[in-house]
């Protein structure tokens, strides 16, 4: 679509330089999305490996935990864990992607995570519990890793619709538009020389 606009060389001169700007902008917004683009693959399968092995984990311990609290009565397993003192904190920093700030999530343990000692309890609860330590830390990186998909597909989606804006619309209108102008002044350029070339054949003549 044409823009509203002075079919004028210095609307012209203003155009050329605004389509060489949108040009230099829709490259480098491409640019942009392809490398969120490469970031958010590399997201989604990291997020999908450890997805899968958190899975398999929290299937496997389930099972044992089946298995070993069968030992013992429900309130035995309720002093138990009401007993335990370790606790987690997770802490998060800023970690910047292209134009993006990304949350980058850090779980550590206070005391000594989910360790008993206790005489009424054996060592495969013990080992179960260092198990579920590692099951925190992972759920935590995952956490982390769809954050950050999330983001990244936003963000990748806002890019998108800028380089569409661009690409279909503004570029194609000040295309459009440019050419016009040239006509425009093409078809004045025409005329006055139509009306020089009249006016010299009747100075000619007299």
């Amino acid at each position: 679509m044409k823009l509203e606009v002075s079919a004028t060389r210095m609307e012209l001169l203003k155009l050329k330089k605004r389509i060489l700007l949108a040009r230099r902008g829709h490259k480098l917004l491409k640019d942009k999305q392809d490398e969120l683009m490469r970031k958010f693959l590399e997201y989604v399968n990291r997020n999908k490996i450890l997805r899968d092995e958190l899975e398999n984990e929290m299937k496997a311990f389930y099972e044992s935990y089946n298995l070993v609290s069968s030992r013992y009565d429900l309130e035995q397993l309720k002093s138990f864990f009401l007993l335990q003192e370790a606790s987690v904190e997770v802490q998060e920093r800023i970690m910047p992607v292209m134009n993006l700030r990304l949350p980058s999530f850090t779980a550590s343990f206070r005391g000594e995570p989910f360790s008993t000692g206790y005489k009424d309890v054996d060592l495969d609860m013990d080992l179960l519990l260092v198990r579920l330590k590692e099951i925190v830390l992972k759920m935590v990186q995952l956490a982390e890793l769809e954050n950050n998909v999330k983001e990244l597909a936003i963000e990748i989606e806002r890019t998108r619709r800028r380089v569409n804006a661009l690409e279909y619309i503004l570029i194609p209108n000040l295309e459009e538009t440019i050419k016009y102008i040239s006509m425009k002044i093409s078809e004045v350029e025409r005329s006055n020389l139509t009306r020089l070339m009249k006016v010299k054949e009747i100075v000619e003549q007299h």
